[in-house]
């Protein structure tokens, strides 16, 4: 995952603004991930293959149910990756926006940044489609903007800021920002605390690219669980870096969380290095944000709602992590037949499942609770509307079609018999004969 997308996700003005105990709050969600990491680590290390998690669902349950289990993860993965996709793509649209209005009389509004939201989806289709041979050199540079780049982005933030905050501003001080009131007083803070745990989840999914790239690796069964876990060890480096860096750089909080350019984080480069220096910033910034794939559709309700971004990353990160947690909640059910790999937490093993699969249960709630009050058409969270058609859509069709269909994953085994390899064709939903 890309802890570029920190910047955006922790001081977007669409989410709450807990600002002040967010450190704690994202440890927290690193730990819990951390959980949902290993459990994902030990089936890739049992069972490396590109499918990934609807792959897993198959192998790990029952004959019987194995066509089902891949059905679901299927929809709800697919539901992820093309949420995130929005996400990430409309958080740069943002982005894009914000920074044209830096000593311009540039005016953003929701028509133009969808506009420049749909020109960043086509140049992504357009390189998918045409220049697929740029797409290493994109990598190559994504690494080098993500490690090298955010690390200075931090150092540079905390070397320029005129003054620091205190540690007490920081981890202590708890600002609500849902509205007025807000819903720390219509409900607690542990609710406002709980809703924004969103964007420290949603930073921290993709990390099964290791398993899509599995058979690509080599010991496959002990490099890509190694990297599951690192992905997340180094997101969590990062992000907690940087998140406070820009904390402690703050020099006007309420002039921040209020600013008039929309990004609280833009506000804090133009105190630190003014605006032509932020300028520059926000613009390698932007360099930090890829992503591709026709997802225009999730993001046309910010044409009416201001809560949108936060919606298009609930969605992401519910579907990505349910699809994560079956694998995990069938092993959990079936230990029979969950082989173990290399990677193996032995007497861990369940423990880490168990509290893997209760925290996505716990999160696939919360993200669908509203976050700004009064709650109204513009702030509704449609994300249980998403999830729910999906939910719903899976279900429907396995029962009325797809169950009479829909065989499951494909495997295909090569058998060396004398001189002739040997190719056969297994069906994981079907009974072998």
């Amino acid at each position: 995952m890309s802890v570029g997308w920190i910047v955006v996700s922790f001081f977007s003005t669409s989410s709450p603004d807990h600002l002040q105990v967010l450190a704690r709050r994202k440890t927290l969600t690193y730990a819990k991930a951390m959980f949902v990491g290993l459990g994902m680590a030990e089936i890739v290390s049992a069972i490396p293959t590109s499918g990934g998690p609807y792959f897993w669902a198959a192998r790990l349950a029952p004959v019987k149910h194995a066509a089902f289990a891949s059905w679901i993860t299927g929809w709800f993965n697919l539901l992820g990756q093309v949420a995130v996709t929005t996400g990430i793509s409309f958080g740069l649209a943002g982005l894009i926006s914000t920074t044209a209005t830096i000593n311009t009389a540039y005016a953003p509004t929701a028509g133009k940044t969808i506009g420049i939201y749909a020109a960043i989806l086509i140049s992504h289709a357009l390189v998918n489609s045409f220049g697929v041979h740029i797409l290493r050199f994109l990598n190559d540079s994504s690494i080098i903007l993500h490690s090298i780049g955010v690390g200075s982005l931090a150092i540079a933030v905390l070397a320029k800021a005129p003054t620091h905050q205190n540690a007490s501003f920081v981890f202590s001080t708890f600002y609500d920002g849902t509205g007025d009131p807000g819903w720390s007083m219509r409900a607690s803070p542990a609710y406002v605390a709980a809703c924004g745990v969103l964007m420290a989840q949603y930073t921290l999914t993709g990390f099964d690219a290791s398993a899509h790239l599995s058979e690509e690796t080599r010991n496959a069964s002990w490099s890509a669980p190694m990297g599951v876990i690192t992905s997340i060890g180094i997101s969590a480096i990062f992000g907690f870096f940087l998140l406070l860096a820009l904390l402690f750089s703050i020099q006007d909080f309420t002039n921040t969380v209020g600013t008039t350019y929309g990004q609280p984080v833009t506000q804090i480069l133009v105190d630190v290095f003014g605006t032509n220096g932020a300028i520059v910033l926000m613009t390698l910034i932007l360099l930090f944000w890829l992503a591709a794939t026709l997802s225009f559709l999730l993001a046309l309700p910010s044409l009416g709602s201001s809560v949108a971004f936060a919606a298009a990353t609930s969605i992401a990160t519910i579907g990505l992590y349910i699809s994560y947690g079956i694998p995990i909640l069938i092993g959990l059910i079936y230990p029979s037949g969950f082989k173990k790999g290399p990677f193996n937490l032995k007497m861990f093993s369940r423990p880490v499942a168990l509290v893997a699969v209760l925290w996505i249960g716990f999160i696939t709630i919360i993200f669908c609770l509203p976050t700004t009050n009064p709650v109204t058409s513009q702030t509704l969270n449609y994300t249980v509307v998403a999830v729910g058609i999906i939910a719903i859509g899976a279900l429907g069709s396995w029962f009325l079609s797809a169950r009479k269909w829909f065989t499951g994953p494909v495997r295909q085994i090569e058998m060396v018999q004398g001189d002739t390899v040997v190719r056969e064709v297994e069906f994981l939903g079907q009974e072998k004969i």
